[in-house]
């Protein structure tokens, strides 16, 4: 069975955006998925605009190519969550379904194709980050940029718990498969619905434990003094390449939004 990883998401390299401060990238992301959400469907010069704006922050950080594809297909299932706008969008029929009768109109294809474009462009870049931006990092800027105490700490120990959590999940799905071994020329398993049974007792099972060790956790943490405050010992401050940087990319970006709205 593989190593529970899902949230190493740091790729070793030695692009200028490794050297960069989170922070800076941390606010460029921000803004880009700000700027992405604002422009207009149907420009599809703006998403290409945009698109090459992605190819310059994957080409300077020296990230694989097919490494940012592959992890940004993660986002995809949630993004289909907007196909059935091109059902229910008032516009000229372009297609029928055969089966079921259900109309395509041309608005609600558009619509459809700017979510998607603005969805995986606005991943891209959280690829990039990840990708280029140590967990720890990631999370000390989001303190040092004032993002409110109890949500830094949220995800500071949503990351630092959820491979223990991960653990314990493997280890259940061990005991499962070692309490069902496969016999030769023997159908193993059930039906749908009870795979569908034991997986929500396995959820159920996991969510008490996982709610039982955080209490543990949090009574050993206050008898050691912790006050809600998660301390870094380094503290670095930002260069001159850094502000460069990011001054580059803000003045890139409102570029890209002005001239995609005109």
């Amino acid at each position: 069975m593989t190593a529970f990883l899902p949230g190493e998401r740091f790729h070793h390299g030695e692009g200028l955006l490794y050297r960069t401060d989170a922070r800076v990238k941390l606010l460029v992301v921000v803004a880009f998925a700000f700027a992405v959400t604002a422009i207009p469907e149907g420009r599809w010069r703006a998403f290409v605009a945009f698109a090459l704006f992605v190819a310059v922050a994957i080409a300077i950080s020296r990230l694989p190519l097919w490494l940012v594809l592959r992890r940004s297909l993660l986002a995809l299932p949630f993004v289909l969550a907007a196909v059935p706008l091109i059902f229910t969008r008032a516009g000229d029929t372009v297609a029928t379904l055969p089966v079921l009768g259900w109309t395509i109109s041309d608005t609600g294809l558009i619509a459809v194709a700017s979510i998607l474009l603005k969805s995986w462009l606005a991943v891209l870049m959280a690829v990039v980050l990840t990708s280029t931006t140590r967990p720890l990092d990631l999370i000390r800027a989001l303190e040092r940029l004032h993002v409110p105490r109890i949500l830094a700490s949220t995800v500071f120990f949503m990351y630092r718990y959820l491979f223990v959590i991960g653990g314990e999940g493997q280890r259940m799905m061990r005991a499962r498969e070692s309490r069902s071994a496969l016999m030769p020329d023997v159908r193993g398993g059930g039906t749908i619905a009870w795979r569908a049974r034991v997986l929500g007792t396995m959820v159920g099972t996991l969510f008490i434990h996982s709610f039982s060790r955080s209490e543990r956790i949090y009574a050993a943490m206050l008898a050691r003094g912790y006050d809600g405050t998660v301390r870094f010992i380094e503290e670095s401050s930002l260069s001159r390449t850094d502000r460069i940087l990011g001054a580059i990319a803000f003045i890139a970006l409102g570029g890209l939004v002005l001239v995609a709205r005109l």
